[in-house]
C-alpha cells in the first residue's frame, strides 16, 4: 500500500493528476490506477471523480492525515537505516521565506561539510507555502516567521528581523531613519502574499504614513535591480541587505526599531526519533552555527 499512499499524498499536494504523476515519475494512467487500487483496498472513494481533479471526498480528507503519517514514517525509516550504514545521509528539503534565504548557509554549510552523504534542497516559499509544504511532506523543515507555539512543531528561534533602507548613492548615511520617512520614499517592495510585506505595511501604518508602493515583486533580486537603476528604494532585513553591502552604488541605512522585532526560526514537524539529518540541522540551529 505504501506506493499508493505516496501517490495519494502527491495528488493531494499538487491538486492535479498530471503534475502529481510527474512528481512520482509515473504516467497519469498509472497514478489514476494506483489511486483506484488504494480506494479498493480501503473500501471508500478518496477522490472526487471528473474530467479533472476536483478535490478529496470527506473520506479522502480523513485518509490524507493517515497517509501523511505513514509516508513520513516510511521515509524516516529509510533515511534512518541509510544513516546507520553511512553516517548522516539522505536528502534534506528546506522551505525558506525569501528574506531568510541569505542566512541559510549558516546552517547548511557546516552540516554539509560534516556529512558528505547528505544533499540539501532549498526552495523559496512564502510563509503560508512553507507551512503547507511541511504539512504535505514536501519539506522536512522550514525557515520562516515564528508565531504562536504549536505542540505539533519544533520551533527554534534564529534571529530577530531588523530592517535597512537601500537606496542608490555613495557612502553611508548616519543614524536610523524613521518609518514615516521610509513610507514617503519611492519604494519597491515584496508582493502582498509575502509576510515580510505585511509586516512592513503594518509598521508604516503604525507610524501614520502607510501607502502602497508602485512596484512590487516576489523576487529580492528584481527589487535590487530597480534600486540600482536609480529612482527606487527598498527595505530589506539585515541579513539580506548585508549581501549587497559591498556594492558601491548602494547606500544602506538602518530603519528605526519600533516595538518587538519579528522572529525568524527553524521549524520542523515534531516526531521522535527525528531523522538523523534533520536532527543534526536542529542541533546546528540550537547551537547557533
Amino acid at each position: 500500500m505504501l506506493a499508493e499512499l505516496e501517490m495519494f499524498v502527491a495528488l493531494a499536494n499538487e491538486a492535479h493528476f498530471g503534475r502529481a504523476a510527474e512528481r512520482c515519475g509515473v504516467t497519469q494512467p498509472s497514478l489514476s490506477a494506483a489511486i483506484k487500487r488504494l480506494e479498493d483496498q480501503l473500501g471508500v472513494r478518496l477522490v472526487e471523480r471528473g474530467s479533472r481533479y476536483r478535490g478529496l471526498t470527506p473520506e479522502g480528507r480523513r485518509a490524507i492525515d493517515w497517509a501523511h503519517r505513514i509516508v513520513a514514517d516510511a521515509r524516516a525509516l529509510r533515511d534512518d537505516m541509510r544513516s546507520a550504514r553511512e553516517g548522516i545521509a539522505g536528502h534534506l528539503r528546506l522551505a525558506v521565506i525569501p528574506t531568510a534565504l541569505a542566512m541559510t548557509e549558516r546552517l547548511t554549510r557546516p552540516l554539509l561539510a560534516r556529512s558528505p552523504g547528505l544533499t540539501v534542497e532549498i526552495r523559496s516559499s512564502t510563509a503560508a507555502e512553507a507551512a503547507q509544504r511541511l504539512d504535505g511532506l514536501d519539506a522536512d523543515a522550514a525557515i520562516t516567521y515564528l508565531g504562536a507555539p504549536s505542540g505539533r512543531r519544533v520551533e527554534i528561534p534564529l534571529y530577530a528581523e531588523r530592517y535597512y533602507l537601500l537606496s542608490r548613492g555613495a557612502g553611508t548615511e548616519d543614524g536610523p531613519i524613521p518609518w514615516e520617512e521610509v513610507a514617503a520614499r519611492p519604494l519597491c517592495l515584496l508582493t502582498e502574499d509575502m509576510q515580510n510585506r505585511r509586516i512592513l505595511d503594518a509598521l508604516m501604518l503604525g507610524a501614520g504614513a502607510g501607502r502602497a508602493p508602485r512596484l512590487t515583486s516576489n523576487s529580492v533580486i528584481a527589487l535590487i535591480a530597480h534600486v540600482r537603476s536609480g529612482g527606487w528604494e527598498t527595505v530589506l532585513p539585515e541579513a539580506t541587505a548585508a549581501l549587497f553591502a559591498g556594492d558601491p552604488s548602494l547606500v544602506s541605512r538602518p530603519v528605526a526599531q519600533e516595538g518587538a522585532a519579528p522572529v525568524v526560526g527553524l521549524v520542523a514537524t515534531l516526531r521522535e526519533p527525528q531523522v538523523p539529518a534533520l536532527a543534526a540541522l536542529l542541533d546546528a540551529a540550537r547551537a547557533g552555527t
